[in-house]
């Protein structure tokens, strides 16, 4: 697997795609955060709890406003082995799925360890920081997934009958990979889903969720990058679960005024293809970042799940400057994903400058060993 060669980037570009990166992992956080206290929780419930117009504001999760779950965590985590796979790829050795599976393995210590292990310097920096280390109900096909050093692979996948959406909700930094072709983007993020998700929904609803990220972040519409994903997956066996949601994604936002009822419709059962489409239609639809994730979760599917997606989309669409401030303050973790997603950035546009076969910044190299 490889990449294009990339832009030459100026200094508003690379100012847009900081804005983009930061808005993309803000955006899923914010959404992980506001949906989290209600998911699982019906539209009646909701609103007894929140008032009629139910939940229109971070609520107390995990003890605290502005908790985020393990979808944010494994979000990070994929940022983190990206950067990874780029610095090794120095070493001539370059193959992402397996530097993202030492990520995610490096999120599964999380879970398990009372805090960081000094001692392990492999480790790099973000598996240091302490705050995650809480465990936020991490689904069974998480923990299975990474429960052992295999890495399962599209041949064979690691839990081969799980849909569920939590791949799709770690997908989106692969979209970020602007200097990389759409089709070897979507190919990165299915095979990576297919370490937990093996069934065809779990791992095409990633690809999907990354392609349309992708361009977002290379600036076109977000319809148009639904349309982008439709195509690209067309020619993969088991698509059309998935290519329908997107399609009924589309047709719903032509249905009248966005309500509740249709959000719910859209995620059915509550798998990938289904909380992806609403997703995007949460985000088609919303009149700005705060209307559009108030409909992600106000509705009695993974509401956590459906939010993530939809602030992900948001805030690869509109950058970081659009997300409402008062929720950014609260936001938990908010200095690391800063850190994190400038840190992305950075290697994206200046890699070279940082590190190559002739000599790297040795500060680079203890945030992102190459081992």
């Amino acid at each position: 697997m490889g990449a294009t060669a990339g832009a030459v980037w100026g200094r508003s570009e690379q100012q847009d795609f900081r804005s983009r990166v930061r808005g993309t992992l803000l955006g899923a956080a914010v959404g992980d955060a506001l949906g989290a206290p209600v998911d699982g929780m019906t539209l009646d419930e909701i609103r007894a709890a929140h008032g009629a117009d139910g939940l229109v504001d971070l609520g107390l999760g995990f003890g605290q406003r502005g908790a985020v779950t393990h979808l944010t965590q494994l979000a990070l985590f994929t940022v983190d082995g990206l950067i990874r796979a780029q610095v090794r790829r120095d070493t001539g050795a370059w193959h992402p799925p397996t530097d993202l599976h030492r990520a995610y393995l490096r999120w599964a210590a999380t879970q398990r360890d009372w805090g960081p292990d000094e001692r392990r310097k492999e480790d790099g920096w973000l598996a240091r920081e302490e705050w995650l280390y809480a465990r936020r109900e991490p689904t069974r096909a998480l923990l299975m997934g990474f429960g052992d050093d295999r890495m399962g692979t599209l041949e064979s996948p690691k839990n081969p009958g799980e849909p569920g959406p939590e791949a799709t909700t770690r997908s989106a930094p692969f979209g970020l990979l602007v200097g990389w072709e759409p089709q070897l983007v979507v190919q990165l993020a299915v095979e990576c889903a297919a370490q937990t998700h093996g069934h065809p929904t779990g791992f095409l609803a990633a690809g999907a969720y990354a392609v349309i990220v992708h361009a977002l972040a290379r600036g076109e519409s977000l319809d148009g990058a639904v349309q982008r994903a439709l195509a690209l997956l067309s020619a993969r066996p088991g698509h059309q679960i998935v290519s329908d949601g997107l399609q009924h994604a589309l047709g719903a936002v032509r249905q009248g005024r966005p309500a509740p009822g249709r959000v719910e419709e859209l995620v059915g059962d509550g798998t990938a293809d289904g909380v992806l489409a609403a997703a995007v239609y949460c985000a088609l639809v919303g009149e700005d970042v705060r209307h559009g994730l108030c409909l992600a979760v106000n509705q009695g599917g993974p509401s956590g799940a459906t939010g993530a997606l939809a602030g992900g989309l948001l805030g690869a669409l509109h950058g970081e400057t659009a997300l409402p401030p008062a929720w950014l303050a609260e936001l938990e973790g908010r200095p690391t994903m800063l850190e994190l997603a400038d840190d992305f950035a950075m290697e994206m546009t200046q890699g070279p400058a940082l590190h190559g076969p002739a000599g790297a910044s040795p500060g680079w190299l203890a945030r992102y060993p190459r081992g």
